[in-house]
């Protein structure tokens, strides 16, 4: 059955907008979740699009959210949870385990049976990290409600314009003298967010993707200070990075876990214990993903002085 109808569930967040602009290009109507209007505001600007005030989590609200879809896209994920235990904190537990399991029980009373599932590369139930480890346990939530069709994918870091990654390493750049970073030796492999926008959307009419659980990986691999030292040169803020020894770096991370929207948390740092890298075994069909240096210079090389009066002239209309 086609997908005409699709509920995106997390939709207002990054990788969200990517993948319902997607949607609209194709004409498939999208209704959007969100716990604030204006969290969606810059959305309900694109034609087949319909933002719902409302709490996912509420079961009621969920089921009212499936009448007429066709399928559902969960992309719902936290990086921080200050609650930290063995397996994982409630937060994580949340947002990663229960938030799946209500999804497809809403799905299985209300007789939609399509689900794509926003995983992570790495996960594991014996992965070092708490959000590793919640991952794995939606993700085999998902898998396990009977009825439902389900593909996951397990991006790498995923990057492009609006992202909290290159970007947010732009800004830092632009106000440090130097950059001491923790984690400097772990790998990446980078994905593109259009890339990532491509698949989710390919997979909904595609039986041959059901049941199945898909790395998405650009084509280039770095370490952390690589892609610091890459943010500072394309945003003309290059700077001396200091990699920091395993026990300032845990210091300086739970320093930072206290912060409204940390950058960096002991969990993370455990996160990177993993290569998040992929092996190439568990490409999605065609994967021909965007190099990096392909589009990050378009959107950091806004961070320079340049870049930010161009940017100007042009909301200027100059």
């Amino acid at each position: 059955m086609a997908s005409n109808n699709v509920l995106l569930i997390g939709g207002s967040g990054f990788v969200g907008g990517w993948i319902a602009n997607r949607l609209t290009e194709q004409g498939v109507r999208v209704r959007i979740p969100t716990r604030r209007h204006e969290h969606a505001r810059r959305l309900t600007l694109l034609p087949t699009i319909e933002t719902v005030v409302t709490d996912v989590f509420n079961p009621l609200a969920l089921r009212e959210l499936m009448r007429g879809q066709d399928a559902v896209i969960n992309l719902v994920g936290i990086l921080h949870d200050r609650d930290s235990r063995s397996p994982y904190g409630s937060g994580f537990a949340r947002a990663h385990v229960e938030l799946p399991q209500r999804i497809v029980t809403a799905m299985q009373e209300s007789g939609v049976r399509r689900l794509v599932h926003m995983s992570a590369l790495g996960t594991a139930s014996d992965a070092p990290s708490e959000y590793l480890r919640s991952k794995a346990a939606g993700e085999a939530a998902a898998f396990a409600a009977e009825g439902i069709d389900v593909t996951a994918f397990r991006p790498s870091v995923i990057f492009g314009g609006g992202d909290a990654f290159l970007t947010l390493f732009a800004r830092f750049l632009r106000l440090a003298p130097v950059f001491p970073l923790a984690g400097a030796r772990a790998r990446f492999q980078p994905v593109y967010a259009g890339d990532v926008a491509w698949a989710f959307c390919d997979c909904l009419d595609r039986n041959d993707t059901i049941g199945q659980r898909y790395d998405l990986a650009g084509p280039g691999i770095y370490t952390l200070r690589q892609l610091v030292e890459y943010t500072g040169e394309i945003s003309g803020h290059p700077r001396p990075v200091i990699e920091l020894p395993d026990a300032i770096a845990a210091l300086q991370a739970n320093l930072l876990k206290w912060l409204p929207n940390p950058p960096m948390t002991p969990d993370n740092l455990r996160s990177m214990q993993v290569d998040n890298v992929s092996d190439g075994t568990h490409d999605y069909p065609d994967w021909r993903p965007t190099p990096l240096e392909a589009v990050a210079p378009g959107y950091l090389s806004a961070q320079t002085p340049k870049g930010r009066l161009d940017d100007l002239r042009l909301r200027a209309g100059r």
